[in-house]
C-alpha cells in the first residue's frame, strides 16, 4: 500500500481537503524541544503536506470537550522523509508539533508508516498540548498482504464513530490495534466491546516488549559458553514465550 492508495481509502470529502505543503520552518517551531531534533527535522524531512482538515464544518462530525482536551479539529498529514532519517522520532516529533490530533501517514524508501495520538492539555504551559497516551503507529500493509483490503475498508471515514472527533479519532486508532493484532493472530478484527478494545493497546504493548525480551535472552544463550548458563537462558526463554502466548489468546 502506498500513500495515495491509503488516502484514497480514508475517503475524504471534498471539503475537507487542503493539499497545502507544510514549511519546515513551522515544525521546528513547534516540534523540536532539542538542537538534535531540529537536526533530525531539518535533514530527515523530504517533505510535509497537510492533506486535509477534518472539522466539524467539514464532515459533519461535533467536537469534542472536556476539563483535559478539546478536539476542534483532527489533521491529516502526508510526509515524506529522507532514507537517512530516524523515523519513528520524526513521527513523534511531527505528532507533538501540530496542536490537533494527527493522522500521519509517513513515507520513507517506499515504506509507509500510519499513526496516531491523543491530545491533551499540558499540565505546566497554558495553551500547549502535549501526547495523552503512547503513540500508535504500524505498517501499513504491503501488496499481497493478507489483511490490506480489509484494512483499507476499516480506514474508511463513513465506517468510523461519529458521536464526536475524539470518537471518530479513536476509531481510526482501533483500525491500527486490528491490524497489529491480526498481524499476530491472523484475523482482523475490531470488537464491539468497549473494555476489549481498550485493553488490546496494553496487551500489545506487552507482547513487544516480551518479544524484545525473548530476542535478548536468545542472543544472550547463542553468546553463552557454559551449559549451566544456556539452560537456564533457554528456560527464561521458553517463561516468556510461554507468557507471550498467554497473552495472545487475549487479543
Amino acid at each position: 500500500m502506498i500513500g495515495d492508495e491509503l488516502i484514497a481509502a480514508l475517503d475524504l470529502p471534498a471539503a475537507a481537503r487542503l493539499d497545502r505543503r507544510v514549511p519546515k520552518t513551522l515544525l521546528l517551531e513547534h516540534g523540536a524541544p532539542t538542537s538534535a531534533d531540529k537536526r533530525r527535522i531539518s535533514e530527515g524531512i523530504e517533505l510535509a503536506r497537510w492533506v486535509a482538515a477534518l472539522k466539524p464544518s467539514t464532515i459533519g462530525v461535533a467536537a469534542y470537550k472536556d476539563q483535559e482536551r478539546e478536539y476542534l479539529e483532527i489533521a491529516v498529514l502526508r510526509v515524506m522523509l529522507r532514507r537517512s532519517a530516524k523515523t519513528a522520532r520524526l513521527v513523534e516529533l511531527l505528532h507533538r508539533a501540530v496542536p490537533y490530533p494527527v493522522l500521519a501517514l509517513t513515507e520513507r524508501g517506499g515504506h509507509l508508516n500510519v499513526s496516531l495520538a491523543h491530545k491533551r492539555w499540558s499540565q505546566s504551559e497554558t495553551q500547549k498540548t502535549v501526547l495523552d497516551g503512547d503513540l500508535v503507529a504500524v505498517d501499513a500493509p504491503a501488496d499481497g498482504d493478507p489483511h490490506e483490503s480489509t484494512f483499507r475498508a476499516a480506514l474508511a471515514l463513513g465506517r468510523q464513530p461519529r458521536a464526536s472527533l475524539r470518537a471518530l479519532y479513536q476509531g481510526w486508532i482501533d483500525a491500527l490495534l486490528a491490524l497489529e493484532v491480526a498481524r499476530r493472530t491472523g484475523q482482523f478484527e475490531i470488537p464491539a466491546d468497549d473494555d476489549r478494545r481498550a485493553a488490546r493497546g496494553e496487551t500489545l504493548r506487552e507482547c513487544a516488549r516480551l518479544d524484545t525480551e525473548v530476542a535478548r535472552l536468545r542472543a544472550a544463550a547463542k553468546r553463552e559458553r557454559q551449559m549451566s548458563r544456556q539452560v537456564a537462558l533457554n528456560l527464561k526463554i521458553k517463561e516468556a514465550e510461554d507468557a507471550r502466548a498467554a497473552l495472545l489468546e487475549r487479543l
